[in-house]
């Protein structure tokens, strides 16, 4: 995503992608974040900590809807964006994103909880997820959330069985439908593909009778508690090459078509999801808003043109891409070591530098192999750069936060490193191993700081030891 258009853009030591559009160099080669000297907020605050720039949170969500909303509206429809929660959610960034215009997707009980005490109406939340308890149902029924998102034929079932004992009007729900199509930079984070746990096949059976998903859509309809809101696809996170959403679209336009033409039931919404990719290393190329925004609005209104069916209301999840920029992690550094590594090429040397986080921070880079910068952000380094590895504090050899990043010569204990881009996953993937108290989330904005989540403390961990 190009960097947003704002108070910080202009600034003359911007230091550009992948970090936020508030980040700059001060005078004397420190990070600062919205005007904020990140050694004046360690010193406040401690490290590890995240500190997420407001400032950009709000550019990027605002540059979404509006590209969106202004490529449907060139087609004649309107459209939804729905923020993510399950990349970070807090009560403040909940409401953010709600006083920005967007809607906000929980994937969990929990996640609702949050953006509902955020102030989020219900009409404005999405319900995800493949395996929702009875209560998470019933909570999404009583708080009258805009859509629940089937996952399974079984599901229609259990949530039609809690609508009818609620009473009252019929629950919106939509059909998660996975179109084939595989996009994303890890299989594990790619959902669109057969064999993975979401959704419900648009592959026809060998016999020639309905796919899964046409049985899934056929039983809401025949559920009178049932409203059926709309199909719902998702084909993949971080994903940089927007040619897949142009075939997903064509193929659920398809699907919509296909079940008017056998019911007489034309969807009113249809969800493209989204997970678009961001700039996680110098020289990713993240996607552009207004690019995505008029090509799938294309391909929209060209497949209904073909199918001679009218156009939806769309809704998109653009996931990682509002929040996860926007966030850096500021770590002070502990150990330095050299390590000779034996290469066919020759031997070399690395250098491990150990931060006081790590994969209970960021759980990313273990999970995914996912790469991310590091710059020191205390000063200026005086020596030539070295290949060097960012590793955490954990009792793990993949405890690794950055697999190879240049830095200074003279990284010395006491440094502070900044690590950019990790706005998404890092604190909602955060967890207690080695049991290590998870850091804050630290909001900074014209050159202030307040606490948005606070840190855990060894106290917050042994209330929860019943010994």
């Amino acid at each position: 995503m190009s960097t947003p258009a704002g108070e910080h853009a202009a600034s003359a030591d911007a230091v550009g992608l992948p970090w936020s559009g508030g980040t700059a160099r001060t005078p004397d080669g420190a990070l600062s974040v919205a005007g904020l000297d990140l050694r004046a907020l360690a010193a406040e605050h401690g490290t590890p900590a995240y500190v997420l720039d407001e400032a950009d949170f709000r550019a990027r969500a605002q540059e979404l809807r509006r590209a969106f909303e202004t490529a449907f509206a060139a087609v004649g429809t309107g459209v939804d964006v729905y923020y993510a929660g399950k990349a970070f959610l807090s009560v403040a960034v909940a409401r953010w994103a709600h006083e920005e215009g967007l809607r906000v997707d929980t994937a969990t009980g929990g996640e609702l909880a949050v953006a509902l005490r955020a102030g989020v109406p219900g009409a404005d939340l999405g319900l995800h997820g493949n395996n929702k308890s009875d209560a998470e149902i019933e909570r999404a029924l009583e708080v009258g959330v805009g859509r629940i998102i089937v996952d399974s034929l079984g599901e229609v079932d259990r949530v039609a069985t809690a609508a009818r004992a609620r009473g009252g009007a019929p629950a919106p729900v939509m059909v998660r439908v996975t179109t084939g199509v595989h996009a994303g930079g890890h299989e594990y984070i790619s959902t669109a593909h057969e064999d993975q746990k979401f959704g419900v096949s648009m592959a026809p059976p060998a016999d020639g009778s309905p796919s899964p998903a046409l049985e899934a859509l056929h039983a809401v309809l025949e559920h009178p508690e049932l409203h059926l809101l709309g199909i719902h696809s998702h084909i993949g996170s971080q994903i940089l090459d927007p040619s897949g959403f142009d075939v997903a679209a064509h193929k659920v336009m398809a699907l919509r078509a296909e079940l008017a033409a056998r019911t007489g039931y034309l969807v009113p919404e249809v969800d493209l999801g989204g997970g678009f990719g961001i700039a996680y290393v110098p020289g990713d190329v993240p996607l552009d808003p207004s690019r995505v925004a008029k090509d799938l609005a294309a391909a929209v209104d060209a497949s209904c043109t073909a199918l001679g069916t009218a156009l939806p209301r769309i809704s998109i999840e653009p996931g990682r891409a509002i929040v996860g920029p926007t966030t850096l992690t500021l770590y002070t550094v502990g150990t330095v070591k050299d390590v000779t590594v034996d290469d066919p090429a020759g031997p070399f040397v690395r250098r491990y530098v150990a931060v006081d986080g790590g994969m209970s921070d960021n759980i990313r880079p273990a999970l995914y192999g996912a790469n991310y910068h590091a710059e020191l952000a205390s000063r200026v380094g005086e020596d030539a750069p070295v290949l060097a590895r960012v590793v955490g504090k954990h009792c793990e050899s993949g405890d690794i936060v950055v697999h190879e990043v240049q830095l200074p010569g003279d990284v010395r204990p006491g440094d502070l490193l900044a690590v950019a881009a990790t706005g998404a996953y890092g604190r909602s993937m955060a967890s207690n191993y080695n049991h290590v108290p998870r850091p804050p989330v630290v909001a900074v904005r014209d050159g202030a700081a307040r606490v948005l989540v606070r840190r855990e403390t060894v106290e917050d961990l042994l209330a929860l030891d019943l010994g």
